[in-house]
């Protein structure tokens, strides 16, 4: 599925899921403060935030395929002390090698893991740590499945009743031989499932999860189409979230 850019200012009003699980992750990353890191999906900069503090004589490059979401982090990170870069991961070329790599909520958005996983590789020095987390197998299966018998019904079918497939949900078996073959040793790779009940629910569907469906929508059937999903989604709204992480070293 191509890049494409996201409502940033929502996003990063409502990710609080999102940036608790980042935190998570960021424990996991082993850094002396000095490095220089590449945070590979940096959305609105939140997360990068809580990394450079754990880099105080460090720096970060931080990479973001939306245009709105680079852009925001911009705007909130040092730029003495952070590149942002607005590029596809799967083009990603730096001019060095990095110390480590981290990233979240992203790679479930790209469904060419063996490119994406030579691209990290090629922008880490060997030795550098890779700790990850995204949507792994069985992420929000319930709620997928809902989703897409609503856009089957009319009058949504005709715009989005053939989309297909939108998100990448692996298996860690899956992702530990494509990490393997990519030039990674991976000392641990597990799905985690974490139930999660978003603030602001319809915000939260129509930024974070549906928003490549209500974009192909006439907007009054994208309105109508949320009006149908929310109740339909139960309540309290409960997104049946798995994440797939994992630690890795640069080979």
């Amino acid at each position: 599925m191509p890049t494409r850019d996201w409502n940033a200012a929502s996003y990063d009003s409502i990710s609080t899921p999102q940036q608790q699980w980042g935190a998570s992750v960021l424990e996991r990353l082993a850094l002396n403060g000095d490095e220089a890191v590449l945070d590979a999906g940096c959305g609105t900069g939140r997360v990068t935030e809580l990394l450079l503090e754990r880099l105080p004589h460090g720096r970060v490059v931080a990479v973001d395929g939306s245009p709105s979401m680079a852009r925001t982090a911009r705007g909130r990170l040092d730029p003495e002390r952070v590149e942002v870069i607005c590029s596809d991961l799967l083009e990603l070329e730096l001019e060095e090698r990095l110390d480590a790599a981290i990233s979240t909520a992203t790679f479930h958005h790209i469904f060419d893991h063996e490119r994406l996983f030579a691209r990290i590789r090629a922008a880490l020095r060997d030795g550098a740590q890779f700790v990850a987390q995204c949507g792994g197998a069985g992420n929000i299966d319930r709620v997928r499945l809902i989703g897409a018998e609503l856009a089957g019904r009319a009058p949504y079918a005709e715009h989005i009743g053939a989309m297909g497939d939108l998100w990448h949900y692996a298996t860690p078996e899956q992702t530990r031989e494509r990490l393997e073959r990519a030039g990674f040793e991976v000392s641990a790779c597990w799905l985690q499932p974490m139930p999660t009940t978003p603030p602001r629910p319809r915000e939260f569907l129509e930024t974070v999860i549906f928003a490549p469906y209500l974009e192909r929508l006439p907007p009054e059937l994208a309105a109508t189409y949320l009006d149908e999903l929310v109740p339909a989604l139960g309540e309290p709204l409960v997104l049946d979230y798995v994440r797939l992480n994992w630690d890795a070293v640069a080979v």
